[in-house]
């Protein structure tokens, strides 16, 4: 279940504006289909930092929790700060030398090299790019028309379908209801601006927008994107096929739970 592979790239995580662990040459491990964690040797972790804790008592599924068995828990702490049960060992040969520490948004700041990461590492062998296009293409929700666009950025990202990214002028936002949303991506950045479909029916954050995306993806700043798993897509005259993706479960997608 477990894969493992080496990485060279400069790692470091900060709590309190304190680097805790630092890496030049981080383990990525693979927990079955979720995305990578890094996997640091002991000496990689500041002194004093992890402190060996009780497993914690919820069992609710989390997104940034260890997917695998756990050999021990730790808090992780720096400066007068404690992060609960923020690190831990996994229960395999291949790491248990090693210790994962978390990277759920608004505890640890994580930097590859020195450039931001948030969520998760960056997987290596999954690609995104973002670029212009002639393309002429229309999003409609219940028959109505709510983007149109001969201009717009395509975004290909491995495993996902090709997202549309529409100047702002070119959406109807005045159909759409602005919520307080957001969510986070390794490859993207922060994803800052969500809206909904009132309806009816309703469709909860069906587009976003990234202010201040990652440098990779720079050319989707300020854009409006919609899920193509919901609305009615037609590219240069062609209605396309729905695509089913994870983010097709109203449970899978950014706010949930709000």
């Amino acid at each position: 279940m477990i894969r493992t592979e080496a990485s060279d790239k400069w790692v470091r995580g900060r709590l309190g504006g304190r680097v805790v662990v630092e890496s030049r040459e981080p383990l990525l491990v693979w927990q079955g289909r979720f995305p990578p964690v890094y996997a640091f040797r002991r000496d990689e972790v500041a002194e004093d930092v992890l402190v060996p804790a009780e497993a914690p008592t919820s069992a609710r599924f989390s997104f940034f929790a260890p997917q695998v068995p756990v050999a021990q828990w730790y808090d992780v702490a720096s400066g007068g700060q404690v992060l609960p049960c923020a690190a831990w060992t996994l229960d395999d040969e291949a790491v248990s030398d090693r210790v994962v520490l978390t990277w759920e948004p608004g505890l640890l700041e994580w930097t590859e090299e020195d450039e931001v990461v948030t969520a998760h590492p960056r997987d290596p062998h999954k690609r995104v790019e973002a670029l212009p296009s002639s393309r002429h293409v229309e999003v409609a929700i219940g028959g109505v028309t709510v983007a149109s666009s001969e201009g717009p950025v395509l975004l290909f990202e491995t495993d996902l379908p090709t997202r549309y990214y529409f100047a702002r002028e070119d959406v109807r936002l005045d159909l759409l209801e602005p919520t307080d949303n957001t969510s986070v991506c390794p490859y993207k950045g922060i994803a800052d601006g969500y809206w909904t479909w009132p309806g009816p029916p309703a469709i909860r954050n069906v587009a976003w927008s990234y202010a201040a995306p990652a440098p990779a993806v720079g050319a989707v700043q300020g854009r409006v994107a919609f899920y193509n798993e919901l609305v009615d897509l037609t590219v240069d005259g062609v209605l396309q096929e729905r695509p089913v993706s994870h983010f097709s479960k109203a449970s899978q997608r950014p706010g949930a739970d709000a």
